[in-house]
């Protein structure tokens, strides 16, 4: 197939462009799942450790954890479905250079994951 023309070219780059978008949207929500699971814990943590919460056990730990979890899960999913769309997108000759949004996703994922474990670790 030749290259394709100049509108379907801009096209394709419209599409590419919707797929970093949804791709940074994946990323936001599993950071904002991971920051405030790891905040929920901290919070309650302080809270256990303060005069007034002493000897009151609580499993927000658990919670914090699942909503880690949850916030890595829907970092993956974002990146699956990137993935998937550029594989649809090259299919038809689209030309475009590698995101840095990727590169992002990823270390966003490995802050997640040090979450994880920094709470996982404490219990």
């Amino acid at each position: 197939m030749a290259n394709p023309d100049l509108q379907t070219q801009l096209a394709l780059e419209r599409t590419y462009l919707a797929h970093e978008r949804t791709l940074m949207a994946w990323v936001r929500t599993g950071l904002a799942l991971s920051s405030f699971g790891f905040t929920i814990y901290k919070f309650f943590q302080f809270l256990r450790l303060s005069p007034a919460g002493e000897g009151h056990r609580t499993h927000t730990w658990e919670f914090a954890l699942a909503m880690i979890g949850l916030g890595l899960v829907a970092t993956v999913f974002g990146l699956v479905d990137y993935r998937r769309g550029l594989i649809q997108l090259r299919r038809e000759k689209a030309q475009f250079s590698g995101a840095l949004t990727v590169v992002f996703a990823m270390l966003v994922l490995g802050l997640g994951l040090l979450f994880l474990v920094a709470v996982a670790m404490r219990q």
